[in-house]
């Protein structure tokens, strides 16, 4: 028959897994460094995974093949929930997962070998991963009544209390619209439309690139028809706060 199934552009698949792993059928799996869809009767043509590729290598074609079987998709799932010793697909660092931090005072410098500070100068506030927006699932479930905070990948750097000021009790996104050549707007649609967010906090520097971000925050408000608070933060090539 012909209907609508996935299409996988091995060129532009560069194998971070995030199409896998958002496919509830299965049907994608990594193979040698790139995605594969290893069944046409496995994909269900819902397009899942479409969203979830930061390399737009996910796109869909109508062609000749086989009907969806949700009964070879349900015992497939079944059989890969069994314990087994193989590593599970998709890259490590790409799988989203929630962060905890040892709180104990001064251990942390002591260990690395650096002198004593106060806890609270060193304690990490990141609370997820993966932190880069072009990696970071569309339905993590950290994302259930999130405030987001968007960041340029710069300005962590620009603070040194930025861990306490911008990204306590946030989700964090990071990205850089010069280095990436992505739309930015289009997967924080997604992740707007998808999730309940409750607040967005941009972080940005003075220079003329950063505003490629503020711009795709809009567009995604924009898209995805919800009115959400958000705020932008101005940061000076110094750490200085010029707009907030």
């Amino acid at each position: 028959m012909v209907r609508k199934i996935v299409k996988i552009d091995e060129e532009k698949c560069d194998g971070c897994g995030l199409c896998a792993d958002a496919c509830h059928e299965g049907a994608i799996e990594i193979v040698g460094g790139k995605a594969r869809l290893i069944k046409d009767d496995y994909c269900d043509g819902l397009g899942d995974c479409l969203p979830a590729c930061p390399a737009g290598a996910i796109s869909f074609e109508e062609r000749e093949a086989a009907r969806y079987d949700e009964q070879a998709v349900h015992a497939r799932l079944k059989a890969k929930k069994a314990p087994r010793a193989s590593v599970p697909p998709g890259c490590p660092g790409s799988r989203a997962g929630l962060l905890s931090h040892n709180n104990s005072p001064g251990k942390r410098g002591i260990k690395s070998g650096l002198p004593e500070t106060n806890d609270s100068e060193t304690q990490s506030r990141l609370g997820q991963w993966p932190v880069q927006l072009r990696l970071v699932p569309v339905h993590a479930p950290y994302f259930a009544n999130a405030d987001l905070l968007i960041a340029a990948d710069c300005s962590a750097f620009a603070r040194r209390d930025f861990h306490d000021r911008f990204m306590k009790n946030r989700i964090t996104l990071i990205g850089c619209p010069k280095l990436d050549p992505v739309d930015y707007s289009e997967k924080l649609a997604e992740i707007l439309k998808n999730n309940e967010i409750k607040s967005i906090t941009v972080v940005r520097m003075e220079v003329p690139c950063c505003g490629g971000i503020v711009e795709a925050v809009k567009k995604a408000l924009q898209k995805s028809g919800k009115i959400i608070p958000w705020r932008i933060i101005t940061l000076s090539v110094n750490g200085d706060i010029l707009e907030e």
